[in-house]
């Protein structure tokens, strides 16, 4: 079984974008969505540095293009799964076909809007914490002021909070941590800080019409699947002030056989935690056009697997 999966804020790189443009089609599709949210992706996608795409405004539209445009580029597919982290839930939604492609960059060029917004309020961050106990490391942090933001599973948390506080955790690792890496991201996603930003997310989430997904949708919110488009766009406001359980979306994987796992462009962060987490799961990400045929094989076999389970 195959999971799709988009990756969060923090995997843009400078240029990132450039070879998908050179597809068929691409630079028109991505020129109508620059137009109809009012953003140059294509810029930012291709020439802009490391700071610029840093701004949270930028990073999340441009993201969710760029996990839309590489998973159209594989064709018609069918996984027996979706699930985003962070932003990439709305990637997410689009695969599933909760949200046309419109609609989805609509949506997220309003949530970073509103996110950057409110973390412009106070200064504040993300940091890794690398290994360790999940009980002490989520103790530590909230002993400090900070956030168990993001759950990540495979010994990974990120902590959330004000640069203070961040700088404080640097001087006052939790036992057993081996290592603390900063994010690239503009604020502390996914806690109270972000509070500000729900309800104007929620206000242009009523502007929305969601259908029903058509495969199985995974939420951050606890793992769960959720099976109508309403509650789906309902996770996707309040997600923004609540942590993101990756651990338990990932429990959810194995639960429903997974076999295979496929992250689209920018891919990298969630299959290094599958990797750790889901031992025997065959895992690829698309970082440029050159990983598609090999994306296509992994798609192929897990599809010819299932057919021979179900058959069996």
């Amino acid at each position: 079984m195959l999971v799709l999966v988009a990756p969060g804020q923090g995997a843009q790189t400078p240029g990132f974008l450039t070879p998908w443009l050179e597809l068929p089609g691409a630079a028109d599709r991505v020129a109508a969505w620059s137009d109809a949210i009012g953003l140059d992706l294509a810029h930012y996608g291709t020439k802009a540095g490391a700071d610029e795409i840093r701004d949270t405004a930028v990073a999340q539209p441009l993201l969710v293009a760029a996990g839309i445009l590489s998973a159209t580029a594989l064709g018609d597919i069918a996984p027996g799964a979706v699930a985003g982290h962070s932003v990439g839930e709305i990637t997410a939604a689009a695969f599933a076909g909760v949200l046309d492609d419109t609609a989805a960059l609509s949506l997220v060029r309003k949530r970073g809007l509103a996110m950057a917004e409110a973390a412009a309020i106070t200064a504040t961050g993300m940091s890794a914490l690398l290994g360790g106990d999940p009980e002490v490391s989520v103790a530590h942090l909230e002993k400090l002021g900070l956030t168990p933001a993001n759950v990540n599973g495979a010994g990974q948390i990120v902590a959330a909070g004000t640069l203070e506080q961040l700088a404080a955790l640097n001087e006052d690792k939790p036992e057993g941590v081996r290592k603390i890496v900063p994010l690239k991201v503009a604020g502390a996603f996914h806690t109270h800080h972000m509070a500000p930003a729900v309800d104007k997310l929620a206000e242009a989430a009523r502007e929305l019409t969601p259908a029903d997904p058509k495969v199985p949708y995974v939420s951050n919110k606890d793992g769960k699947t959720v099976a109508t488009g309403d509650e789906i766009v309902s996770r996707l406001v309040g997600q923004v002030a609540n942590p993101v359980r990756w651990d338990l979306c990932m429990e959810t994987f194995k639960e429903l056989g997974v076999t295979a796992l496929l992250e689209v462009c920018p891919g990298g962060t969630l299959t290094g935690l599958a990797k750790r987490a889901l031992p025997g799961v065959k895992t690829l990400a698309l970082k440029t056009p050159d990983d598609l045929d090999a994306a296509r094989e992994l798609i192929a076999a897990a599809s010819d697997a299932a057919a021979d389970a179900a058959g069996a």
